[in-house]
């Protein structure tokens, strides 16, 4: 259609929500579907927060905010990031947005030209790409592989580097493979990017509070202060604190950075929704015992999907490190042919033919940037994980 703009051809729609969408669909038609493409803790947003929410209705906090966010959540998103990641940040250095995409596309927006590129590691978020796309720059993937747990080396890093980067996007845990970064590995990954002064990191760090055993979480300006120059720091309140539909996420970095993101914001959205402000200041200030307890009812999801999956025949699934999502190998099953004798030639197939079968819904790891392989989110009850794995043994069995 001539009428639209020529930008929405560099983009493709969110792969995961629309697995979601076809799951809704056929559950609608009186399938028996179990669906886990979907990103989201199927915990509720804790009481406290809630009632902090009713009590800024009552209060009149209804009106407009500032752009950035209310100062009583910016002092508090400093004192998070000095609390728990030793990272120190005035108040004006942050800002609060409706949920961490608009984060990343106002950081995008404020700072990408034509030709400047973005250096992404495969497998990754569906959105980063298609946002880099949208704010005209070009998107460098530097992949990664099941042999070195989904994450980026040093050296993959440096390949991927040119006169033109502008961004390295980290994402730890990740979305989609639950890797996350030790110390040293973000160690080595900072004196590449110290060899390369123009380029800036924009490091998610959206699952931070899901990690699992003795790993312990570290963020890139931490391990390494002489980056904090140029490093925008992303958060938010939805994963850790079932907070998904209230979307507030934030985020701090450079003062210059910030005000342009807010300028950006200003002409956008203005600022995020009140009442989900004030929430998120009882998230981030108020009580956090439950996130353990979370923490320890997502570890047992995880094992029992991966012992599950890693039975299944065909099928890899090495055991991540955080977030709630495991991104197993198909590469088994890669030739193999369908009881009606279709023949999976890629993890889309694969990912189809299941969801024919078997009613489980999960994402091709090709939307990810790298396959063979799918996602599972295993943000669901340890009943239903069960069934979905037993019905994933169960056709996988069937190929032939």
């Amino acid at each position: 259609m001539a009428f639209l703009a020529d930008a929405l051809s560099r983009v493709k729609p969110s792969a995961t929500i629309a697995v979601s969408q076809k799951a809704r669909e056929l559950k609608a038609q009186g399938r028996d579907v179990i669906g886990l493409g979907a990103g989201e803790p199927d915990f509720d947003t804790p009481d406290n927060v809630k009632n902090a929410a009713i009590d800024a209705i009552r209060r009149g906090e209804t009106k407009y905010t500032p752009v950035s966010g209310i100062m009583p959540l910016r002092e508090a998103i400093a004192a998070k990031f000095k609390r728990e990641n030793n990272l120190d940040y005035k108040p004006a250095q942050t800002i609060v947005a409706t949920g961490g995409k608009q984060i990343l596309f106002n950081a995008f927006m404020a700072t990408l030209n034509p030709g400047d590129e973005v250096v992404i590691p495969s497998p990754y978020w569906v959105s980063y790409p298609e946002m880099v796309n949208i704010c005209g720059g070009t998107p460098v993937f530097a992949a990664t592989s099941i042999g070195n747990g989904f994450k980026l080396t040093p050296d993959a890093l440096e390949k991927a580097i040119t006169p033109k980067t502008k961004w390295l996007v980290m994402n730890s845990p990740s979305n989609p493979s639950g890797a996350a970064y030790t110390k040293q590995e973000l160690r080595a990954l900072a004196d590449v990017l110290l060899k390369h002064p123009q380029v800036w990191t924009l490091t998610d760090d959206m699952y931070e509070h899901l990690t699992y055993g003795d790993f312990k979480f570290h963020t890139l300006a931490e391990v390494e202060p002489a980056l904090y120059e140029r490093t925008l720091t992303m958060n938010g309140v939805s994963k850790a604190y079932a907070m998904t539909g209230w979307r507030i996420g934030y985020a701090a970095g450079p003062l210059e950075l910030i005000k342009a993101m807010d300028m950006i914001q200003g002409q956008q959205t203005s600022g995020a929704c009140s009442i989900a402000q004030w929430a998120s200041v009882e998230a981030l200030n108020g009580p956090q015992d439950f996130i353990e307890k979370n923490k320890t009812i997502f570890q047992g999801r995880r094992d029992l999907v991966v012992s599950m999956l890693n039975q299944a025949s065909g099928i890899n699934c090495p055991t991540p490190e955080g977030a709630f999502y495991v991104y197993p190998s198909c590469e088994g099953l890669i030739g193999k042919k369908t009881a009606a004798g279709k023949v999976i030639a890629s993890d889309e197939d694969f990912v189809t033919e299941l969801l024919e079968a078997e009613g489980v819904a999960v994402v091709h790891g090709s939307a990810f940037g790298l396959g063979p392989n799918f996602r599972i989110s295993y943000a669901t009850s340890e009943e239903l994980l069960e069934e979905a794995c037993m019905r994933i043994q169960r056709f996988t069995a069937s190929l032939s």
